[in-house]
């Protein structure tokens, strides 16, 4: 099997700006784990302070030798109540967009990644179709000032989890458990990453801008096949139907769920089990991205843009990447337009509800200094980035 990969590739690693900056009091996540009842482990707290120590990250993917950085900006911070903008929060993530040009790695922008400001949520937040609108008001205007200094536009990270945990089974904000509600949140996403990309076109054209989907290889057991597009379907082509027109389509993976006549099963005997759960299974990679592919028509480029494993063991780390690695190549191999990996994520840092006790980190942080530590997956990743080749 070819070890290389294709001219012009991508590498990158990302973050989310509530699971390292710290003190995002102002939206409904900062408010959720502070709910009695939620379920969340642990306050997020300060973070990996990278609202702070933002430079001590760039560095970090300047020095690793990735090419791109995917983060995200955070609406609270930006637009702290309904049409009041904040020019110091503007400024603070085009210094972080600079200097990362600086350093010769590309900002990608997240524009919502699972936090939503709490003037919204108490609107009723993904729940009302107004949503949309003043989400892709605020695209547009943060396009049109930041434009210049962003390389690649993610509009809405994987709305399919905000939807799904979020508004059928309760455990993110705003937690409901309703099938009805769940599905017109589904609706509010597509019409509001619609209107996101329209948006930010205008705004600053020449972007390239997509949607980034969690996607599970969902495999059906026994007679488990009208189930399993029943789920695919809310979970997935959905919203792969709704990425028509755009430039990229982000696709995001860590395991498998296999599927029964009645629904999700527990894990296959003999597969390693990771601390989160769920089983180790790279192979689907390559799974979900000829799934997306075979959705989309094979009309739109795929970037990885998420994909990794929350860990302890940094040689499982390795391995998993590896194998995973190993798929994208074959994947490429079978025609699929695969134009860059991402890892997920740069640091150990703030995983939702589980707090900080999941390790996806290629760097460690330390809780008490937030010193940054690599580990010996960062570097060796690193060197694959560099070599553009396993």
């Amino acid at each position: 099997m070819a070890t290389n990969f294709p001219d012009g590739f991508t590498w990158g690693t990302a973050t989310a700006a509530h699971q390292i900056e710290g003190g995002n009091w102002n939206n409904d996540w900062w408010q959720w784990e502070h709910t009695e009842g939620s379920g969340c482990a642990e306050s997020s707290g300060d973070g990996c302070d990278s609202w702070n120590r933002w430079p001590d990250d760039v560095a970090l993917c300047r020095d690793l030798g990735f090419d791109n950085y995917r983060f995200s900006i955070e609406w609270s911070r930006i637009e702290p109540e309904e049409g009041e903008w904040s020019s110091a929060a503007v400024a603070h993530y085009r210094a972080q967009c600079e200097a990362l040009l600086a350093a010769g790695v590309d900002p990608v922008v997240t524009f919502h990644h699972f936090t939503t400001p709490r003037w919204v949520a108490a609107k009723g937040g993904w729940t009302e179709p107004a949503t949309a609108d003043a989400f892709a008001a605020f695209c547009g205007r943060v396009a049109g000032e930041l434009g210049d200094v962003i390389r690649r536009a993610c509009t809405i990270n994987e709305p399919n989890i905000v939807s799904t945990i979020g508004h059928l089974a309760g455990a993110f904000p705003p937690g409901i458990r309703d099938v009805e509600t769940r599905r017109k949140v589904n609706g509010v996403f597509v019409d509001a990453h619609r209107k996101a990309v329209d948006a930010i076109r205008r705004a600053a054209p020449g972007i390239p801008v997509g949607l980034t989907l969690s996607m599970d290889d969902y495999q059906a057991v026994d007679g488990g096949e009208s189930k399993r597009d029943q789920i695919r379907y809310r979970m997935q082509d959905e919203f792969l139907h709704a990425t028509e027109g755009d430039d990229f389509v982000g696709v995001q993976t860590y395991s498998r769920s296999r599927i029964g006549p009645n629904g999700v099963l527990p894990n296959e005997e003999g597969v390693p089990v990771l601390p989160m759960g769920y089983e180790f299974w790279p192979d689907a990679l390559p799974a979900c991205l000829a799934r997306a592919w075979e959705v989309t028509k094979g009309e739109i480029p795929l970037l990885v843009t998420e994909n990794g494993i929350g860990t302890d063991d940094d040689e499982q780390r390795i391995a998993y990447v590896q194998s995973a690695l190993e798929g994208v190549l074959r994947a490429i191999a079978d025609g699929i337009d695969v134009r860059g990996y991402t890892y997920w994520s740069l640091l150990d840092n703030f995983e939702w509800a589980y707090g900080y006790r999941p390790r996806f980190g290629l760097v460690s942080v330390d809780r008490t200094t937030f010193g940054r530590t690599p580990k010996p997956s960062a570097h060796w990743l690193g060197q694959i980035a560099k070599a553009n080749a396993l």
